[in-house]
């Protein structure tokens, strides 16, 4: 039962990590990491992209320090007190996921040919209806989902084997951890109040605001994981069911013989 239940959980965390911010008129703040130890000429090692509702508003080249705005969105952020302060936070976590590489980077990694993996990570924070602001991030590499954090809740879920290692690591790296949970619950949050919020009458007024194409590889889950995940479930389910109906008609007999 146990094993059920936590799958259970699992898939109920996946689905909101999937879609979290795509309904209603809540907005979503998202903030995608690449970091790429072998780049192409004239590729940057270190990218991040910021996106409004799952549209990229601003492109930051932390190894260059550069800031390239996609949107009217990204160039009303530049102009923002807050972005340096931004800045380094940002800068703080690509300097962790590139010291965490090598520790986290699967062991089994052989394959020469489509060249060196690269790290992904991605934090998203929304608005619930009932005004607490979520955060989760997501990590993979090479654009497959490996591992899932809540920040609420400070657990760890690998759903992918790539994702072992780097789960091993971090959930029993405190400090780790720790710098997730900050940069979600507490900058994260503040960023969303200060951009986000802010930009509401700028979104209504510009029905289609002019976005650049993200050029970063999106992390999709491993579909036969999932499949395995909802089996699991709905055998759980089945159990359950079974279990409850067998505890009734002893109920039901107990008390006809009484």
């Amino acid at each position: 039962m146990g094993g059920s239940e936590s799958s259970l959980g699992f898939l109920v965390l996946l689905l909101i990590v999937l879609f979290s911010g795509t309904s209603g008129d809540a907005h979503s703040l998202s903030y995608n990491f690449t970091i790429d130890p072998q780049p192409r000429d004239g590729q940057p090692w270190c990218e991040v992209q910021g996106e409004v509702d799952q549209k990229v508003f601003l492109s930051y080249d932390c190894g260059r320090a550069k800031i390239k705005s996609m949107s009217p969105l990204g160039e009303e952020v530049k102009s923002m007190n807050a972005w340096e302060t931004q800045t380094d936070t940002l800068r703080d976590t690509v300097d962790l996921l590139k010291e965490q590489m090598p520790d986290v980077t699967p062991e089994n990694h052989t394959d020469k040919g489509s060249g060196p993996l690269t790290l992904q990570a991605r934090m998203t924070c929304w608005r619930e209806d009932n005004g607490h602001t979520s955060v989760t991030w997501q990590f993979g590499f090479n654009g497959q989902l490996c591992l899932l954090f809540d920040s609420d809740s400070g657990y760890w879920t690998m759903v992918h084997s790539k994702g072992r290692r780097m789960k091993e690591k971090w959930e029993n790296d405190r400090a780790v951890t720790e710098f997730f949970k900050k940069v979600s619950m507490a900058d994260c949050q503040r960023w969303y109040q200060d951009f986000l919020l802010s930009w509401e009458k700028m979104l209504k007024t510009t029905a289609s605001p002019t976005t650049g194409p993200s050029t970063m590889q999106p992390m999709a889950p491993d579909s036969s994981y999932i499949t395995w995940i909802v089996t699991e479930v709905l055998a759980g389910l089945v159990i359950i069911i079974v279990l409850a109906c067998i505890h009734y008609k002893k109920r039901r007999r107990c008390s006809q013989e009484a």
